[in-house]
């Protein structure tokens, strides 16, 4: 559903772009053609810009306090907002409509397989970056989609659970890898929660709000509703759903998870909502909410701890 979403999303964006071109050539009498496109195109721009902008605003008004040598000159802070602005056009123009992919088990696998699982509005071409590691590293590796896309994320979980019985089926091993990206995260915590840890040698989430975010407030869905941080920074709360996902968890279910998040997350505020108490937690800094899934050094901490996970061939 997604791909077919931002593909409508492309083909609408091409035609404001046209139509923006004969508004400039007809009426407002820009002769110069190459002028009028590429004023077309820039307003386009503009606009997906100004969009990734604001997060960072909304983010920044329930941001977490940071000692002073983690926070962001104004120079590193709009770094930040074009790289996240780049791998969100990278993303949803061009992964998400055209580069969706089920998975490939791996014949010479060495390390145990990983399930991939995207976050809220996403699909599996979220991890079209990190799909070229795991192919070259020969790791088994299959994604899911979470449906319905306003779902509850406890609805996720039965088709979590089939994607992992059929990767460990396919692939002859007990047990699978969890890599999971914002929502996702959320999602393979509740699939534990429904399923028992019995498949799950580890759980590695990029990105994602274990205790809600100021954002969803403004989402759409049960799903968002689930994920929302009610009050500011010093003195709000996860939502209910996300107090009883952690009172349902013990040590052990803990132990189980790496969190890897950044602290200038914008999409994720406060941004030490990522922090899971008993976790492995691991904080990266100037990498904006999007851009996680792609950054080479975030790719290589994800692979870091699957190789470090004890089950083996």
């Amino acid at each position: 559903m997604i791909a077919r979403i931002t593909r409508a999303l492309i083909f609408l964006q091409i035609a404001i772009i046209i139509g923006l071109y004969i508004l400039l050539r007809d009426y407002f009498l820009i002769t110069n053609a190459p002028l009028a496109w590429i004023l077309s195109i820039s307003a386009v721009v503009l606009v997906r810009f100004m969009l990734i902008a604001n997060t960072f605003l909304i983010a920044h008004r329930y941001c977490s306090v940071l000692p002073a040598e983690l926070r962001l000159a104004w120079k590193a802070a709009i770094r930040v907002a074009l790289q996240e602005f780049w791998a969100s056009v990278l993303v949803t123009s061009w992964h998400m409509p055209f580069r969706a992919f089920p998975g490939a088990i791996a014949p010479k696998a060495s390390v145990l397989p990983v399930l991939l699982i995207h976050g809220y509005g996403c699909n599996s071409g979220y991890w079209h970056s990190m799909r070229r590691h795991l192919v070259q590293d020969h790791i088994s590796h299959k994604t899911v989609d979470l449906e319905p896309l306003l779902g509850g994320i406890d609805d996720y979980a039965a088709g979590i659970d089939k994607a992992v019985e059929y990767l460990c089926r396919e692939s002859g091993t007990a047990q699978v890898i969890i890599l999971a990206h914002s929502m996702g995260g959320l999602a393979a915590r509740a699939y534990l929660r429904r399923y028992g840890s019995r498949r799950i040698a580890k759980i590695i989430t990029v990105g994602t709000p274990h205790h809600g975010t100021a954002l969803a407030n403004i989402g759409i869905g049960i799903n968002s509703l689930q994920m929302q941080w009610c009050g500011d920074a010093d003195h709000g709360q996860p939502s209910e759903w996300l107090r009883g996902l952690a009172n349902s968890e013990d040590a052990a279910t803990r132990a189980l998870i790496t969190s890897i998040y950044s602290l200038h997350d914008n999409i994720v505020a406060p941004q030490l909502s990522c922090r899971l108490p008993g976790a492995k937690n691991i904080a990266m800094s100037g990498i904006g909410h999007m851009a996680l899934g792609l950054n080479p050094a975030v790719q290589a901490l994800a692979l870091e701890e699957i190789r470090l996970v004890a089950g083996r061939y």
